[in-house]
Parts: structure tokens; sequence; C-alpha cells
């Protein structure tokens, strides 16, 4: 019976260091090289001169992105004075357009087409000869002739607007016949 009691606390015993065994295995530690002083320095250093880098190259583009953003605003302003500044002229006592007049609003189309969010007041203008109630109303056949001639060009007759001054803005207060030339006129003011 000591043998069987010998043999059953055996079997007991193995079985219980094969489930024992598994859960008591070596588990294999990764270990991570310590880094030198050196090194740790090293790699810092690179990672600093890596962030200058970047941010002086975002130094140069936001740079470049300033610059070009003034030279359209020039662009624009000088193309914009030129639109402003280019006044069409009319013959005494009529408002009806010459050659030269309809081909200064042909560019004046083309601008309002390349900037679409333009809109302009067209303002007719006359020499002092004749009443003011006359002038008024010739400055306003002035004004919509030329409104007329853009919207036929396809301009957005929303973005035209017209006023007549008459003789109320003479560029030239002289009584000759030079300054009721200059006078007689339709003059364009953009608005944004």
């Amino acid at each position: 019976m000591k043998h069987k009691n010998w043999a059953f606390l055996v079997f007991v015993v193995v079985i219980f260091i094969g489930f024992l065994a598994p859960s008591c295995a070596k588990k294999e530690v990764k270990s991570t090289p310590v880094m030198s002083e050196d090194e740790a320095r090293r790699r810092a250093e690179e990672e600093a001169r890596k962030r200058e880098m970047e941010r002086q190259a975002s130094i140069r583009e936001e740079a470049l992105k300033d610059e070009q953003d003034r030279e359209e605003r020039a662009r624009f302003k000088s193309a914009r004075d030129m639109f402003e500044n280019e006044d069409i002229l009319f013959e005494f006592d009529s408002a009806s357009l010459s050659i030269e007049a309809q081909e200064i609003l042909r560019r004046k189309a083309e601008w309002l087409r390349e900037n679409p969010r333009a809109r302009v007041t067209i303002e007719g203008h006359c020499d002092e000869r004749g009443t003011s109630d006359y002038n008024l109303a010739l400055g306003d056949r002035r004004a919509f002739s030329a409104k007329s001639f853009l919207t036929d060009l396809g301009i957005e007759e929303t973005r035209l607007a017209t006023i007549s001054y008459g003789e109320e803005q003479p560029i030239d207060s002289s009584s000759t016949e030079d300054a009721w030339a200059k006078n007689r006129r339709a003059h364009f003011v953009i608005k944004e």
C-alpha cells in the first residue's frame, strides 16, 4: 500500500509540475540599448537643426507669399487707376459714343470681366453751356449710353450704376473750347 501511495504522490507531483511548467517558463526580455550621452546629444542637435531648417523654410515661404500678394495688389491698383482715370469724351450736345470711346469701353469691359466682384458707377458730365436741368438730363443720357455699351459687351447690368452731375463737377472750370471738351465726359468710379 505504501507503494500505491508513493506512486500516487509521484503522479500528482508530475501532473502539478506539468501545469506549472508553462507558467514558469522563462520569458524573453527585450532590452533597449542604452544610448550614450554623445549619441543623445548628436540626435538632439540633428532634431534642432531639422526644426530650424523647417522654420526658415516656412519664413521664406511666407515672405514669398507676402511679396506675391503685394505685387498682385499693386497690379490691381494700377489697372484700377487706369480704369478710373480714363474717361470717355462726347461731342457738344451729344450722348453718342465715338470710335475712341467704344475702344475705351471695350478695355473697361475686359477689366470688369477679370474683376467680377467690381461694381462701377458711371458718372455723366457736361460743360457749362445750357441750363442745369438740360445738362443733368444730358449727363444722364451720356452715362446711360456708356452703361448700355458695356451691357451689350456682356457686363451684368447689376454691376453698373449711373448718375448725372450735369455741369456741377467740371475738370476744367475755364470757359474755353478746350475746357468744355474735357468736361463733356463719362467718368467711371469703382465700388467694391
